[in-house]
């Protein structure tokens, strides 16, 4: 069974809390990822969430999103959601934004984020697994950028977030600069 870590304010590990149960309106600091996937044209792997979901069901978000499990690498744990979710092995992971965080609400279930942002590129095309993905989409990062930054409740509130800090790292993501592992919640340093 899946868990969440539970973080302090500090990012320190404070104990688990099973994945299905941990999201509620008083949903504590846990550590998890998003991560933004890109093909070889350079185009962006735009998800829309299972409608079947607990949490924003059939909202439009990143690529794939997910918490490392005890013992198991930030990376490791974006390849093997994205394999679980999406049917994708990536040939490529890198750390950009290591110290994003983010509280959002919707229909009194709370998402209360720690969560450090990947870029990743895959060649092959996903193969969703409907229990996490209702649809997938390739588009241009710009035409992404125009619609999430419009603030349309269609999209999740991390990715609007993520977008703004995304910006600032330059307009082509193949070139965001790698981020500094030092920078990552204390219980996501291995």
């Amino acid at each position: 069974m899946e868990h969440v870590i539970l973080l302090d304010e500090a990012g320190r590990a404070r104990g688990r809390h099973d994945k299905l149960t941990v999201h509620t309106d008083a949903t504590p600091l846990h550590l998890a990822f998003s991560c933004y996937v890109f093909d070889t044209a350079g185009r962006f792997l735009l998800t829309q969430r299972a409608l079947s979901k607990r949490t924003w069901p059939g909202i439009w978000t990143n690529s794939v999103c997910g918490h490392p499990q005890e013992g198991e690498s930030m990376r490791a744990a974006v390849a093997r959601r994205a394999s679980f979710e999406l049917g994708l092995e990536l040939d490529e992971i890198r750390l950009v934004l290591p110290a994003f965080r983010y509280r959002a609400e919707l229909d009194g279930v709370v998402e209360n984020e720690m969560c450090p942002v990947f870029y990743a590129t895959a060649a092959a095309q996903p193969h969703p697994n409907p229990g996490e993905v209702a649809a997938v989409r390739w588009i241009p990062w710009d035409g992404f950028l125009s619609a999430v930054l419009a603030d349309s409740p269609a999209y999740s509130p991390w990715s609007r977030l993520q977008a703004r800090s995304l910006i600032a790292l330059g307009p082509t993501p193949r070139d965001w600069p790698t981020g500094d592992e030092a920078d990552l919640p204390l219980a996501a340093l291995m």
